[in-house]
C-alpha cells in the first residue's frame, strides 16, 4: 500500500469541493490504507483533511492491529482510551486542519450512531456521502489491482475444479460446504461465503447451506468466493448427481448462451444495462424469462458486491479498467436453480474473463 490511493482521494476531494473524509471499518479504509478494522461500538475513523496530515482514530486495545496493518505508515494513529471521547478527538483533528464548518465527505455505510454523533458535535459542517469521492477512485481498476483479480480467480477456480470430487449422494450441503471451504482457504486470506444449493434449493439464489442431503439426480449451484492479498473471488458453477432432471439440460444450454451473450456484449462505451439485456433477451426469448430474478452482475475489487450494478434501467457508461460478475441465472421453484458466474475485466476495446473453469454443467 503506497501514498498513491490517498494523494488520488485528496485530488478527488478538491474536484469535489469536500474538506475533508471520514471513513470508518469498511472497504473503503482497506483500499485507502490497507486497515481491515473491526465494525465495533467503540470508534474507528479514519480523518483525511484536503489540505494536511491525514490521522487514523483508533480504540486503544485496537492499535496494535492497526500498526500490524501498516496503516500507520500513511495515517499516523491517534488512539483513545476508554475514558476518551472520539468525537471529541475527530472534532479536534478537523478544528486544527480548519475543517469543522466545511463540507464532510462521511463514509456511506458508517454506523448511524456514529453518524449522528458527529453531526450534532459538528453542527457548522455540510455532510455528504463518501462515495462522493471514493465511488470513482474504486470504479476503474488499476493493472495491480487488476492483476490482483485474475491471481485470486486462478485460486477460486482451483477450488470448483475439485468441487465434484465432493459432492455426492448422502452428504449434506453443510458437509460439502465446510470442505469447499477449507479448500479456499488453502489460497485465500480469508472465505467470503460458500452456498450449496442443492434439489429445489437451487432455485433460491442466496440459499443459505443446510442439512439438505444430496440425492441422486439433484441438480447442485455452487456458489463460492474468498479474500486473496485484498481483493475478492465469486465464481458460480454448477453439478449434477447422476442423471440431470427433466428438462435441466435444456435449461442449463440457455443460460449458456445467455451469459456468453452477455460476455460479447461488455466493451467501453456501452450502458450497464445494455449488458442485462443481452442476456435477460436470451433467456426471455426462450420461454424463461419469469425464472430470471436478479441482475445480470455487480463490480468486484476490494469488495465482493460494489459498482457497478449490470442491470437494467442503469445507463452507467462502461468504461476500461471496470471489473464486475456476468451471472445471469434461471430458477424454477420447487424443482431446481442455475446460474452461471464469471468475473470479467473490461479492456480497452473489449473484455477478458478471469474465470476459466468450463461453464457446462458437471456430471459428478
Amino acid at each position: 500500500m503506497t501514498t498513491q490511493r490517498l494523494e488520488r482521494a485528496r485530488t478527488a476531494m478538491r474536484d469535489a469541493g469536500v474538506d475533508a473524509l471520514l471513513v470508518g471499518p469498511s472497504a473503503d479504509l482497506r483500499y485507502l490504507v490497507g486497515y481491515h478494522a473491526l465494525p465495533l461500538e467503540r470508534l474507528t475513523l479514519l480523518v483525511v483533511p484536503a489540505e494536511g496530515e491525514p490521522a487514523l482514530v483508533v480504540p486503544e486495545l485496537e492499535a496494535a492491529r492497526a500498526e500490524e496493518s501498516g496503516a500507520h505508515r500513511l495515517a499516523p494513529l491517534r488512539p483513545w482510551s476508554e475514558t476518551d471521547d472520539p468525537i471529541d478527538l475527530v472534532r479536534d483533528l478537523l478544528r486544527r486542519r480548519g475543517a469543522q464548518d466545511g463540507r464532510l465527505a462521511l463514509q456511506d455505510r458508517l454506523w448511524t450512531s456514529f453518524t449522528l454523533q458527529l453531526q450534532s458535535a459538528l453542527p457548522g459542517a455540510e455532510w455528504v456521502a463518501g462515495s462522493t469521492v471514493m465511488r470513482e477512485l474504486r470504479l476503474r481498476k488499476s493493472p495491480d489491482e487488476i492483476r490482483a483479480l485474475h491471481e485470486v480467480g486462478t485460486a477460486i477456480d482451483t477450488v470448483h475444479a475439485a468441487v465434484p470430487s465432493l459432492l455426492r449422494p448422502g452428504r449434506t450441503e453443510a458437509e460439502v460446504g465446510r470442505d469447499i471451504a477449507e479448500r479456499i482457504l488453502v489460497d485465500h486470506d480469508e472465505v467470503n461465503f460458500v452456498i450449496v444449493a442443492s434439489g429445489p434449493n437451487g432455485a433460491s439464489p442466496h440459499h443459505e447451506t443446510g442439512e439438505r442431503v444430496l440425492q441422486a439426480g439433484d441438480a447442485v449451484v455452487v456458489d463460492i468466493g474468498g479474500t486473496r492479498n485484498g481483493y475478492c473471488s465469486d465464481v458460480t458453477r454448477d453439478y449434477v448427481l447422476g442423471e440431470a432432471p427433466d428438462g435441466y439440460a435444456e435449461l442449463h444450454a440457455v443460460l449458456e448462451e445467455a451469459q456468453e451473450a452477455a460476455v460479447r456484449a461488455v466493451r467501453p462505451g456501452v450502458p450497464a444495462a445494455s449488458i442485462d439485456e443481452a442476456a435477460r433477451a436470451v433467456i426471455r426469448e426462450a420461454g424463461y424469462g419469469e425464472y430470471f430474478i436478479h441482475r445480470t452482475g455487480h463490480g468486484i475489487g476490494v469488495e465482493e458486491h460494489e459498482e457497478p450494478w449490470i442491470v437494467g434501467g442503469n445507463h452507467q457508461t462502461i468504461e476500461a479498467g471496470m471489473a464486475f460478475s456476468i451471472e445471469p441465472g434461471i430458477y424454477v421453484p420447487g424443482r431446481y436453480g442455475a446460474r452461471i458466474e464469471d468475473i470479467v475485466v473490461v479492456t480497452e476495446d473489449g473484455v477478458e474473463r478471469v474465470n476459466h473453469q468450463p461453464r457446462r454443467f458437471v456430471v459428478c
